[in-house]
């Protein structure tokens, strides 16, 4: 018989501004961070979106060709194995962003590692923008089962539309982890705010200049943020992402429109 999830979780949300182009200095910074968030007692540990390359697709000076030779195939990446080494050594999960070269493809990526070092699952971004254009899109929003249930990533501009937020909760996920890179104004927590109160459930947001928690009820539960780098380390008791209210209230019969095929763009034949 299969044990029911774990409520408490020890996250480790890093909070650092990462190199471009630079993915051994990154990787050094990472260890050294990984190493707080150990001595913090996370067992969950989740770097900003595409740490590896510093989020190399947002300079000026990036093109697709530059990108790819940022791009780590899972199955050979030297870089890609330590995370996994430092996850089985330490007995911790980490979610760990960088570009991912896959089938000829280059996404912006978020892996998911367990506490015996095997690769779970990959994220690929699915909602693109701007730079991230040189990046295929993901096509799916999966989730992946952990010690506390089912566990869903989104990777920066995702968090823009409700929906992704609510078919990973759909799925079970009573926690979302989201690496991102781009905005962390007032409006964004807000935002946060708003996707987990409407699902009830966390959301672990982490960006080179903060990292914030915000839980079932729409609060914001723990919070850090500066130009030193860090981790924010929190407990978070995942029995209070429940279905009793807004999940449970739903009527999926009146919501036909969202699923409608995209109209034609003006001008298009």
């Amino acid at each position: 018989m299969p044990k029911p999830p774990r409520d408490g979780v020890h996250l480790g949300l890093i909070k650092a501004v990462p190199r471009r182009w630079e993915p051994q200095a990154n990787l050094e910074h990472f260890l050294g961070l990984l190493d707080q968030a150990a001595r913090a007692g996370a067992e969950l540990v989740v770097t900003p979106e595409a740490w590896l390359d510093g989020y190399a697709a947002a300079d000026r000076g990036s093109t697709p060709e530059r990108l790819r030779t940022m791009a780590q195939e899972p199955g050979a990446s030297p870089y890609l194995a330590e995370v996994a080494r430092q996850a089985r050594s330490r007995s911790l999960w980490i979610c760990f962003g960088f570009s991912s070269l896959e089938g000829g493809r280059v996404y912006n990526a978020a892996g998911l590692w367990n506490a015996r070092g095997r690769l779970v699952g990959i994220y690929h971004k699915t909602h693109l923008q701007n730079h991230d254009l040189q990046y295929t899109p993901g096509a799916a929003l999966p989730v992946w089962p952990t010690p506390w249930g089912p566990v869903g990533i989104l990777i920066c501009a995702d968090r823009r539309w409700p929906e992704t937020a609510r078919v990973l909760r759909l799925q079970g996920a009573r926690l979302i982890l989201l690496p991102t890179y781009g905005m962390h104004h007032e409006g964004n927590e807000w935002w946060m705010r708003t996707r987990s109160y409407e699902n009830q459930c966390f959301v672990a947001f982490t960006h080179p200049r903060v990292a914030f928690v915000t839980g079932p009820e729409g609060g914001l539960e723990a919070k850090l943020e500066g130009e030193e780098p860090g981790v924010l380390a929190y407990q978070a008791d995942l029995s209070r992402a429940r279905d009793n209210n807004h999940l449970q209230d739903r009527r999926p019969e009146l919501y036909g429109a969202i699923t409608a095929p995209k109209p034609p763009a003006p001008g298009s034949s």
